[in-house]
């Protein structure tokens, strides 16, 4: 099966925005773009039938007017459209196994507020294999790709423990498709013994600094020679690393965070950075799983 980029389409504005940056970045990594859209209530497709009697017309012409609308901004771009009877979920969960990529629509919610109006794009995130995107419908507009150097680049989020090459593969691909800069972060709080009683001890802040400064240049060092050509920012913070991403992503063209495939039982699927990023974030949000 050749390469694939998916989009979820529903008709919102949200699902939208999800479809031209998609159709943007299947265009950047020269793969085709697969628009789907599912439904439990799609009926068998009959042999011949009028539109206005036909049961699945809005359905079609979700996909179709979609698909023209990218076909005609991007003349040489591949897509394909696809309609399913199947819940939603299940449907992107399995398309997204199969896709180099998968861009879904969000709403940037809370999650009562998101369960209650049927937002799908966090449970997809959280168990889908391979790399999800999200994105607001606020942050594109029509019209044609920046030109490099003139966003606020890529944004990874970064945890020295642990592997991190599936995130940072990404990443710098990523950052190399859009000919812009990267900017690793990796934030922590401060241990107790680095407070006193009229604030924080400068002398162990400075030691921690440099000591995690070492760390993020040697998980760095591989990537930096693999893909010479992007230019590569670090960036270490003493503070919550929720907050600390959030805040770096704010003027970013793209947030990249990562996803254990494996957590504890009884845990969020999604991490505390993640989660803030999935509900902060203003700009595309890609969630990457690694092991």
């Amino acid at each position: 099966m050749e390469p694939i980029v998916t989009v979820g389409l529903d008709g919102s504005p949200e699902s939208v925005a999800a479809a031209r940056w998609a159709a943007d970045e299947a265009e950047r990594r020269k793969l085709t773009l697969h628009l789907l859209h599912a439904w439990p209530m799609l009926v068998p497709e009959p042999t011949s039938i009028p539109s206005e009697i036909d049961q699945n017309y809005w359905a079609k012409r979700l996909v179709h007017t979609m698909r023209a609308e990218l076909q005609a901004r991007h003349p040489g771009l591949s897509i394909v459209g696809d309609l399913v009877a199947d819940d939603a979920q299940d449907a992107l969960l399995r398309a997204a196994s199969e896709s180099e990529l998968t861009v879904l629509g969000s709403r940037g919610l809370e999650l009562v507020e998101s369960y209650f109006l049927g937002d799908i794009s966090t449970p997809v995130v959280a168990r889908a294999g391979r790399p999800v995107v999200l994105v607001r419908a606020e942050t594109h507009k029509a019209g044609p790709p920046p030109a490099p150097g003139t966003t606020g680049g890529v944004v990874v989020a970064l945890k020295l423990h642990g592997p991190c090459d599936d995130l940072l593969e990404f990443a710098f691909e990523s950052a190399a498709a859009r000919a812009s800069t990267l900017r690793a972060v990796h934030a922590q709080s401060l241990p107790v013994h680095a407070h006193v009683p009229w604030g924080v001890d400068h002398e162990v802040s400075e030691e921690i600094t440099r000591d995690l400064q070492k760390q993020l240049s040697q998980a760095l060092r591989t990537w930096r020679e693999r893909f010479p050509v992007v230019e590569v920012a670090d960036s270490i913070g003493l503070e919550s690393p929720a907050r600390a991403v959030v805040r770096a992503a704010e003027s970013a063209e793209l947030l990249v965070v990562g996803r254990r495939k494996h957590r504890p039982a009884l845990t969020s699927r999604l991490g505390p950075v993640a989660q803030a990023a999935v509900h902060h974030a203003r700009c595309p949000l890609a969630v990457v799983p690694h092991d």
